[in-house]
């Protein structure tokens, strides 16, 4: 007997027969003598429509009350998948993250867990019921508020509940047949990977792989848990995340996948005085505003102009707030120019192998050389090599490159079930 954690997306209990459909997996799972502990996002848009209703009330939503708000979704998705679980006589219980033990900070609407305290889940267990969770919630430690985990927070819930009840794998279950090695909404010819490490996986996912969110794959690493990513529309084999296991260490091959990312935008300060303090004064003032920032370049400056220019990629929705911090900068410090670009996108090669195989950079940049494709930035670490393109080209230069290192497949691998990838 084992314990398996299963964590169902939106798009795989989007309406009552996909509830149903789900609720006969989890049952030959408990049937083949598994304890079973399910993980369950939203029905379908529910959180989207949620959002819009606010958006309908007022402009401004407190956000406490909006994470109030959005954590109904899963809750009642958890509710008719317990229901569903009963009518094939088996037991389950439904829980809130809250009743689950998932201990979270303040952060509404993007909060972090601190603390899984699963009791009630082990009791359930302990009297051979299903245990279903509502993922993407939790509640802070001293206040009892409810709190979301922002997006993708149902695959950190999953994964965090299997690390606190030594799980024996998280299996997430999503519309695609696993991880691929490019997106088949792009690369129709992507091939299914079959084992992936944790350190690929998580460059994959913080570059603009979509399947596992990068917070729920930073969480199994740390500790050690397993994920098997599979497709809740059929049987297929699917993806096992992990760095070791029986067969030994794993071997790399030379690249895992192609991750590309549309939702980054560019911002260049122009005329930034070249002297000691100026990039940190300037990447201060945009941490303050609460901006992720990606890529960064700083051109050589001009000979004896004493200015360079400075440029870096952040998400398009932190746009506005980076560029009023530094636009209030601009007269004090100097800068001619803040100029933002929102039609730019990032793609990136992803592989364990190249740290040991020459020649990668020259195969990648020849092959967007090729397809006509214009590099903006350059970004590297030891298993990754991104570039910013035109949000335009970035289909092609995804192609372009998985083509050139080999990893189209010969046959059609890649079917997406529910259409969302989520």
């Amino acid at each position: 007997m084992a314990l398996i954690v299963q964590k169902f997306g939106g798009s795989s209990v989007a309406d009552a027969e996909s509830i149903k459909r789900v609720a006969r997996r989890i049952a030959h799972t408990k049937a083949e003598g598994n304890d079973v502990v399910v993980v369950v996002s939203a029905m379908g848009d529910t959180t989207d429509e949620l959002l819009d209703l606010a958006g309908d009330i007022t402009a401004t939503p407190p956000q406490r009350e909006m994470d109030i708000l959005l954590t109904a979704g899963e809750r009642i998705s958890m509710a008719l998948l317990s229901m569903a679980i009963h009518e094939l006589d088996v037991d389950a219980q439904a829980f809130t993250g809250q009743q689950a033990g998932v201990i979270t900070d303040t952060s509404y609407g993007n909060a972090r867990i601190i603390d899984v305290t699963p009791s009630r889940i082990q009791r359930t267990l302990d009297d051979g019921a299903v245990a279903i969770v509502a993922g993407f919630q939790g509640v802070t430690q001293f206040t009892n508020d409810v709190t979301t985990l922002g997006r993708g927070g149902s695959d950190t819930t999953a994964v965090a509940l299997a690390a606190g009840l030594g799980a024996a794998v998280c299996e997430i279950y999503t519309d695609v047949d696993g991880l691929f090695t490019a997106d088949p909404r792009i690369v129709p010819s992507a091939q299914r990977i079959d084992r992936i490490s944790t350190e690929e996986t998580l460059e994959l996912a913080a570059h603009g792989a979509k399947i596992l969110h990068l917070r729920a794959v930073e969480y199994a690493r740390r500790y050690q848990v397993p994920i098997h990513v599979r497709s809740s529309f059929s049987d297929n084999e699917g993806t096992l995340v992990i760095d070791n296991d029986e067969e030994g260490p794993m071997e790399h091959p030379l690249i895992s996948g192609v991750a590309h990312d549309s939702s980054q935008a560019k911002i260049t300060v122009v005329g930034v005085p070249d002297v000691p303090g100026s990039a940190a004064q300037l990447f201060e003032a945009v941490a303050a505003a609460g901006v992720n920032i990606d890529m960064i370049v700083q051109n050589v400056s001009v000979h004896h102009s004493g200015v360079t220019d400075i440029s870096f990629t952040l998400p398009h929705e932190q746009g506005a707030a980076a560029r009023t911090a530094l636009e209030a900068m601009a007269a004090k410090h100097g800068y001619a120019e803040v100029k933002y670009d929102d039609g730019v996108g990032k793609v990136s090669l992803v592989g364990a192998g190249m740290r040991s195989h020459p020649g990668v950079s020259a195969r990648l940049f020849s092959a967007l050389y090729e397809a006509g494709i214009n590099i903006e930035m350059i970004s590297t670490s030891e298993i990754r090599i991104s570039v910013v393109t035109r949000s335009e080209d970035l289909p092609e230069a995804v192609r372009a490159i998985h083509t050139a290192f080999e990893l189209d497949a010969t046959e059609v691998e890649a079917v997406v079930y529910g259409g969302t990838g989520r």
